[in-house]
């Protein structure tokens, strides 16, 4: 199965570090609001999820979320989440550490269209 989400090294060091301190983490997919695109990190149930939302996957053990009408546009793209320095101006948990998540992505290749994960869907 190719996964439709990937963590670099240096994102997974900083989910371990979180983790230790607010335990179970989720990601969501922001669409646009507050840090353009950027991944957004809560402690896992503090983003209320709902009928509009698809699980794309998980990484280090942490769920990660769009929104159905944002899959729709990526749902032929992998996500690497990653880092960068600075603070992004969202609310997701890793902003006080001076450092925020970022989302890199390319096209999957034709023969990898017919073993991607399944996807996760909120029934209403």
């Amino acid at each position: 199965m190719v996964k439709r989400v990937l963590v670099s090294p240096e994102a997974s060091a900083l989910i371990s570090d979180l983790k230790d301190r607010f335990g179970e983490l989720m990601f969501h997919q922001s669409g646009g609001c507050c840090d353009g695109s950027s991944p957004m990190c809560f402690e896992k149930g503090e983003f209320k999820l709902g009928g509009s939302d698809v699980k794309l996957g998980e990484i280090d053990g942490c769920e990660f979320w769009m929104s159905k009408d944002q899959f729709a546009y990526w749902q032929h793209t992998q996500l690497t989440v990653t880092i960068t320095k600075g603070r992004g101006s969202s609310f997701s948990i890793e902003i006080p550490t001076g450092f925020r998540f970022l989302i890199q992505s390319r096209l999957f290749a034709d023969a990898e269209l017919t073993d991607l994960e399944p996807v996760t869907f909120i029934e209403d």
